[in-house]
């Protein structure tokens, strides 16, 4: 870039420098006169840049050019600011998410275990859904923190003594991590248990997501899985041959008393809950990601006998936009401890979605197909409901940073009435 600069100073002086000659006896003198020149344009050139003064103007493109991007598979939000001239810590970064929703279902009861974040009520109507941030900080080089706040609305605002809160307030994630490079990291904190894939790729704010809801056995409240892990965690990416293996290593406190919620302030029964995942993305195949994980733990609940827990899960993801595909399975052991024999919960879902590409490319189809079987036997997953359901559904996204979801679900539940509902959602990030 140097050179071209100065080559273009160059041709505009060449003429004048050219006309101030006369006969061969200038030829010299005129040499002499532009390799001056060129060194100093050089030494100034080499100046304004070293001292941050020359700045290019970014391109704006065509409104008409600008496409709807595809679903963040690596999201920056999540990552802390980084800027090679950055010297100033901390350097703040803060993204924001939130979602309105309406539904309209033929249940007129109780959902039967599912949670309000799927929507599924005996009243419909509009909802609002989470306000959420992600915050992210760089504290040095290689010290980050990474914090996840939510907002979300009660049922009973405004009720008992004193009256409810209209919002409950959570840190959804805490994190502060230590990179030593790419191939060790470690970190303390609140997680999002990385025991699979869609808990750890889509957080919370639905814009992040193709679909409304997150798949059941991966829902904000819900028990199949542990949402939520509070400890520490040993992560790094290595090569591999060009199949490029993630791992996490991670042990800390188990599930509360409410099964639902992690162990926030300590672990009930002293009894460290363990994990172990990793997956490969090969250089072969651009998006395909493939992987499993373990995870153990000793569960006392707030009724019933204590309960040892072995998940086992696999997920394989073609993580591009045509086509987007998400296939997962995990397997829940449970064995109380002085009770009756083991019980095997199983759960999976597949999910294919298309961006269309049409109309800007802001049109993508999707579908879901999705079950949990739990056995009457596992009386420590009483309340998670046992079912087979279908999603339907189209997003269009109105601008960069927002976008229209719909749906239409089909959920099959045992021993109770099939669900049937439309969905509907406006979510966005700013």
């Amino acid at each position: 870039m140097r050179q071209l600069r100065v080559l273009s100073v160059v041709m505009i002086s060449l003429p004048t420098l050219v006309s101030a000659q006369t006969g061969a006896d200038g030829t010299n003198e005129l040499i002499q006169k532009l390799l001056a020149r060129i060194d100093k344009l050089e030494a100034r050139v080499a100046q304004l840049e070293s001292g941050g003064h020359a700045t290019t103007p970014a391109a704006t493109p065509d409104a008409a050019q600008v496409l709807p991007p595809a679903r963040p598979i690596q999201h920056d939000h999540d990552a802390a600011p980084s800027d090679a001239a950055q010297t100033v810590y901390p350097a703040l970064k803060i993204s924001g998410f939130s979602d309105f929703d309406f539904s309209s279902t033929n249940l007129r009861g109780p959902s039967g275990g599912f949670g309000a974040q799927t929507l599924l009520g005996a009243h419909s109507g509009f909802q609002e859904g989470q306000f959420d941030l992600h915050l992210s900080s760089a504290l040095s080089s290689k010290v980050n923190v990474l914090s996840e706040l939510s907002l979300t609305a009660r049922s009973d605002a405004g009720t008992g003594t004193p009256p409810a809160t209209g919002f409950n307030a959570e840190v959804e994630r805490l994190i502060i991590r230590y990179d030593l490079d790419d191939a060790f990291k470690v970190s303390f904190g609140r997680y999002h248990t990385p025991i699979n894939y869609w808990n750890t790729q889509f957080h919370h704010g639905q814009w992040l997501q193709t679909t409304i809801s997150r798949p059941e056995m991966t829902q904000f409240g819900g028990s199949f899985i542990p949402v939520h892990f509070v400890g520490m965690l040993v992560e790094g990416t290595v090569p591999a041959s060009g199949l490029n293996l993630t791992y996490n290593v991670g042990l800390g406190n188990g599930r509360g008393q409410v099964i639902s919620r992690g162990g926030d302030l300590g672990d009930i029964n002293n009894n460290r809950a363990w994990l172990v995942n990793a997956y490969l993305k090969p250089d072969f195949a651009y998006g395909l990601r493939v992987g499993g994980s373990v995870y153990r733990d000793e569960i006392s609940p707030a009724t019933g006998l204590p309960t040892r827990e072995w998940i086992q899960s696999g997920h394989i993801a073609w993580e591009k936009e045509k086509p987007e595909v998400i296939a997962e399975f995990a397997n829940v052991t449970h064995q109380p401890i002085g009770g009756t024999g083991p019980s095997h919960s199983q759960a999976f879902y597949v999910q294919t979605a298309y961006r269309l590409p049409w109309w800007h490319q802001t049109w993508k189809p999707y579908y879901r197909l999705e079950s949990i079987h739990v056995p009457r036997s596992d009386v420590l997953f009483r309340a998670v409901p046992s079912f087979l359901g279908s999603t339907f559904g189209v997003r269009y996204d109105i601008t960069t940073f927002a976008a229209f979801k719909f749906e239409y679900r089909i959920y099959d539940r045992r021993d109770l009435l099939t669900i049937h509902g439309v969905f509907a959602q406006t979510s966005f990030t700013f």
